[in-house]
């Protein structure tokens, strides 16, 4: 029943305790009632709001999942249009949500349901405005910032056109100065018409950020981590002064075996590396230049890339040993979907996006990766880290949908990480890769390989947000983007690009994760984390020796803690999250210096005796 009464409309108060309304014989009590009344009603919206966006959201994902993996897979320009279309709706949903989450009263909600309201409202990456035709243009940019990308080839001077994975072979294999720099150019090339595209891109992310409540989208990415996004920019400058003298003393060092390597003009024994001779397209991680900066009595007494060649290790049979160590921690075997409907290497009559990622398409079961895997170390490992995405995702499936992520993204990328840090050469003696383990003499060598790929990494894991955060805030403006990543990779890496660039370039775009807009920090977070959860993990496996020794492989203790986390999802902070394996609730990188110490202790020793000259 309806009733239709004026603000002045009164009724006496056994007809109103009847019909369950307010008599106006007390105001001030029929106000206390109506509030509670409307704040029992907020809740109750609340929570059907919940429900609804959650089931809507779950559909819509497995639509997106489809289509971009399709894309992914068949780079066409109908597959792009369909991908696009898809991720058009997606992505107005999640505005509108977003936007609705934000106007909800949380003060008698849960704490389920105000967490859930919480990551709804600032977990968008790349939001929309709330203008249609501008969510479009959004959606279409972006697919064509990864159509770039994924289609992206460079064709030497012999005419040989190479795809990145192709080329990156080459930056880790020859020393041949010259055709580095060619192959480091080349791919460079790929990335001048994503400028504009990139430029348009992020205004209209900024309007959408400006939508939610934000200031922009610098804001809003940096709010996604249980703290205020000044708090965590904090967070990670005391991360990065923990760790930056080790890799200071690392610079150092390899600057001055390249200086004696390649020389003055190439390689100066001063200032910043140039980026083309690190072994990698991205100078991002330096483990294929070992060979050049290791010393002769530093041999790790083994090369796992020819271990597996030895092995004749085909690239199923790479994933497969992958697999083998999570079900050694007690996780279940991979389902059969995932061997038939993975991607493990590159087609021979088709583009595909041969950058390495893991997939859940369902939420629940369909797990599967997509990469061109090479038969390497490198790709060896990655395999590993690809598998610890598959696993999370896997464990935290029953929770609700909007849990259904890691307790902070860098959570996500530790994983596999922590147990590849489990590659020992006792590991690998046991599954029948290496006949002898190396005496503890051949540590530093091991050691030095780990630092120039983690280490190493840590700066540009840094400084690429750094970077974005800075041109969403409009601190760099466009006329400025190349000029102003120059300037940051000098200031955390201290890398120098090898030739001079200018604003026709993009060099930021040959960078998978700037056109793909996948945030970057998370990969410093988890060179960070991975190492907090070894030594958390490793000290369940009652291990007596130094902490780079120890491997996790066969510990179902360890594996069961680790997957009593993972289950958890998105569901509590991540400080709770952390502490189910570490015991603390703070992020610390102190077990990195613990890791290294050793070779710290080495390093510097080395430059000394050279009289280097550390610092650019």
């Amino acid at each position: 029943m309806n009733l239709f009464l004026s603000r002045q409309s009164c009724l006496p108060a056994t007809i109103a305790m009847i019909l369950g309304l307010s008599a106006c014989s007390d105001p001030q009590k029929n106000n206390q009632e109506n509030t509670q009344e409307n704040k029992q009603k907020s809740n109750i919206t609340a929570e059907a709001f919940i429900n609804d966006a959650e089931n809507r959201l779950s559909q819509l994902s497995i639509e997106q999942n489809r289509a971009e993996w399709i894309y992914n897979n068949f780079i066409t320009y109908d597959t792009a249009q369909l991908a696009a279309k898809v991720g058009e709706e997606r992505t107005a949903t999640s505005v509108r949500l977003a936007t609705q989450a934000a106007q909800y009263d949380q003060t008698s909600l849960s704490d389920k349901d105000k967490r859930k309201l919480n990551i709804l409202r600032s977990s968008l990456v790349l939001p929309a405005p709330l203008d249609p035709s501008k969510n479009a243009e959004l959606a279409q940019l972006n697919a064509e910032l990864n159509g770039l990308y994924g289609k992206g080839k460079y064709c030497l001077k012999d005419g040989q056109c190479l795809t990145q994975p192709e080329l990156s072979v080459i930056m880790a294999e020859s020393k041949d100065p010259a055709l580095l720099l060619e192959v480091w150019q080349g791919w460079r090339e790929i990335a001048k018409p994503m400028r504009p595209l990139f430029e348009k891109e992020v205004a209209l992310a900024n309007e959408g950020a400006n939508d939610l409540g934000y200031k922009d989208l610098s804001e809003l990415w940096r709010s996604q981590y249980d703290m205020k996004p000044e708090d965590f920019s904090k967070e990670l400058d005391n991360l990065w002064t923990q760790v930056k003298p080790l890799y200071d003393s690392l610079h150092c060092y390899v600057r001055g075996e390249l200086n004696e390597e390649y020389g003055d003009t190439i390689a100066p024994a001063n200032g910043p590396i140039p980026a083309h001779l690190l072994g990698n397209m991205w100078a991002q991680s330096w483990g294929n230049i070992y060979d050049t900066v290791a010393p002769a009595d530093a041999d790790p007494g083994y090369d796992i890339t020819q271990l597996l060649r030895n092995q004749n290790y085909t690239e199923i049979q790479m994933v497969e040993q992958a697999e083998n160590f999570f079900s050694s921690l007690g996780f279940a075997p991979l389902p059969d979907t995932f061997w038939e409907r993975s991607l493990f290497t590159q087609p021979e009559d088709r583009d595909v996006v041969c950058h390495a990622s893991a997939w859940d398409l369902d939420d629940l079961d369909d797990i599967r990766i997509k990469m061109c895997i090479q038969k390497d170390a490198d790709d060896f490992i990655t395999i590993h880290h690809e598998l610890g995405h598959n696993y999370y995702q896997r464990a935290y499936k029953e929770q609700p949908f909007i849990f259904k992520n890691s307790a902070n993204d860098g959570f996500h990328e530790a994983i596999g990480d922590t147990v590849a840090l489990s590659i020992t050469p006792s590991y690998l003696q046991q599954i029948g890769l290496l006949d002898t383990v190396p005496d503890a003499s051949k540590d530093i060598g091991l050691l030095l390989k780990q630092a120039l790929d983690k280490v190493a990494f840590l700066p540009f894991g840094l400084m690429i947000d750094q970077w974005r955060w800075k041109v969403f805030s409009g601190e760099i403006p466009p006329e400025e983007y190349n000029q102003s990543w120059w300037e940051l990779r000098e200031k955390y890496q201290g890398v120098k690009a090898p030739v001079e660039r200018n604003e026709t370039d993009f060099d930021p775009g040959a960078k998978y994760h700037v056109p793909a807009n996948v945030p970057y920090t998370r990969y410093f977070l988890a060179h960070i984390l991975q190492f907090q959860f070894h030594q958390a993990l490793c000290e369940m496996t009652q291990n007596t020796g130094p902490i780079h020794r120890c491997s996790i492989y066969g510990n179902k203790e360890a594996g069961a803690k680790l997957n009593t986390m993972l289950e958890m999802g998105q569901s509590q902070p991540w400080p709770k999250a952390l502490a189910v394996v570490t015991g603390s609730q703070k992020m610390d990188a102190n077990a990195v210096l613990d890791y290294f110490a050793p070779l710290q202790v080495w390093l510097n020793e080395q430059n000394k005796q050279a009289n280097r000259q550390c610092g650019w």
